[in-house]
Formats: C-alpha cells, structure tokens, sequence
C-alpha cells in the first residue's frame, strides 16, 4: 500500500522500507490524488528529521517542489528549516564527472538547488504523472 503523506512515507523509510521506493509511491499517491486539498494534505504534516541530512534535505525540497508545479497555492511552513539544507552539495548522479556536475547545477530546480541538491530538471517525474 502506497503512503499516504510525505511523512508517512519518512516513517517508512526509517523502519527499513527501500527509500526509493516509499518516495516514489508517495509521488504516485500525491499525483492521483483528486484535488489539490487532497495534495497539500499529503505534505502539509512536517516529517520527522532522521538525522540522515540528505533525506531530511530531500523531503523539504519534494514538498516544496510539487506544492509550486502543481500549483497549490501555498508551500507547507516546515520545509524552510534550516535541517532541510545541506551545508555541502550533492549530486544525485552516480560518480558524476565534472561535466554531469556542470549540467546538474544548471538544471537543478530552485527547490533542490536551493537546499545544495543538484538533480535532473524534473526529478520528480512518474510514468503516471501529470503531463508538464
């Protein structure tokens, strides 16, 4: 069964689930969720932080992230902790060379960039997600 909330989903991962995998069904469930009361439900509850800081980092810029692309009027208040940033970058690709890094920087979103996470231009893409 899919996570309900981002938080949920945080819960999960800290319990032994894959992290890959509780993210991205949270993704399915926020996408085919029926209305955007129901999205901002799904990430309004902050997570707990870990203290694996790249996760914690992780959270706060998904969240941020699918309230502005879809739209939703408002970003939930938890994800400017200051625990939702990275003090030193980090490049989602494996063993990235210089220029993969150069790419990253530039393509990143501000919501990722923002919190020293360097990914691909939609890194939160779904086979079953609303077309961009």
């Amino acid at each position: 069964m899919r996570p309900q909330t981002l938080a949920e989903a945080v819960e999960r991962i800290q319990s032994g689930e894959p992290q890959d995998a509780m993210l991205a069904q949270f993704v399915d469930t926020f996408d085919l969720a029926k209305t955007d009361g129901d999205r901002y439900a799904s990430i309004e509850r902050e997570p707990k932080l870990t203290g694996d800081s790249r996760l914690d980092a992780l959270v706060g810029a998904i969240a941020e992230y699918l309230a502005k692309q879809r739209r939703l009027g408002r970003v939930p208040h938890w994800v400017c902790d200051p625990a939702r940033r990275l003090d030193h970058p980090w490049f989602t690709a494996a063993a990235p060379s210089d220029a993969m890094r150069e790419f990253l920087t530039f393509s990143s979103p501000a919501e990722f960039a923002s919190r020293n996470i360097f990914t691909e231009e939609r890194p939160l893409r779904r086979a079953r997600g609303p077309k961009q």
